[in-house]
């Protein structure tokens, strides 16, 4: 469909990404666990749920098959979203609610990582129409690599520098990781069209754009209001008022 699906999809996975990533540098200065706990979910939503799931399903309304219809299933659509927030959502909290360090760090971009591939193939597996795919294992196996290494420079560019010129480019280096799973993943693909199937009576891509999108206008809405009124406690002074061990050793 040319290339403003791609466009589209880096600008909604960097925003995504640069409003997820401003929640995790939040987690990291709350003093207060429960707080910290809810900033990192906040931010998993944020990156899981548009920086990644968004873009990818914005990216496949580029992806068409000659002499058949595409359709998508839906609950597995829905299910390749929960995947990638839960996914990320591990991978963050490995950095967020417990002491930093080097082997954490490359473990939640591995989990991170790990997540935006399954996610892409998980939605892959939601395509119907009348033929089979096939792919080809080394661009697969590159795509995850891509998506780890991706995601643990976002997450050590977000904790261990806080200046924003460094969050702006944490934010691009995952907008990368998760074109860069997406079109490499995409290279994998064969398509085989058997005009003997059924054609597909699942659901039409367009019919998923328009709740697709108007959910996340809110998530991003909401979060963007979260991020602008919520007062965060002066570090000095909300370590008095700290739950007993609630971040213990965790570096700020």
């Amino acid at each position: 469909m040319g290339p403003w699906t791609l466009v589209l999809a880096i600008v909604t996975s960097f925003i995504g990404s640069l409003i997820g990533l401003s929640c995790v540098a939040r987690a990291r200065r709350e003093c207060r666990r429960r707080h910290a706990v809810l900033w990192t979910a906040c931010g998993a939503v944020a990156i899981g749920g548009v920086a990644i799931w968004l873009a990818h399903f914005i990216a496949m309304l580029g992806f068409a098959v000659t002499d058949s219809q595409v359709r998508y299933s839906a609950w597995l659509t829905a299910l390749s979203a929960m995947v990638a927030i839960v996914f990320v959502h591990i991978g963050l909290s490995i950095v967020t609610l417990r002491r930093f360090t080097a082997q954490r760090l490359v473990c939640a971009g591995a989990v991170a990582g790990v997540g935006i591939a399954f996610m892409h193939y998980l939605g892959m597996t939601a395509i119907r129409f009348q033929g089979d795919i096939a792919y080809d294992p080394l661009p697969v196996l590159l795509s995850v690599v891509i998506a780890v290494v991706a995601a643990t420079a976002a997450f050590w560019f977000t904790v261990v520098v806080t200046a924003t010129p460094a969050r702006l480019a944490a934010a691009l280096a995952m907008a990368g990781a998760v074109a860069g799973v997406h079109y490499t993943g995409m290279a994998a693909v064969s398509v085989i069209v058997i005009p003997a199937q059924p054609a597909p009576l699942d659901t039409d891509a367009f019919d998923l754009v328009f709740p697709v999108f108007v959910i996340s206008g809110l998530v991003i809405a909401a979060l963007l209001w979260a991020l602008f009124t919520s007062v965060g406690p002066e570090l000095g002074r909300g370590q008095q008022h700290a739950e007993p061990g609630a971040l213990a050793g965790r570096a700020h």
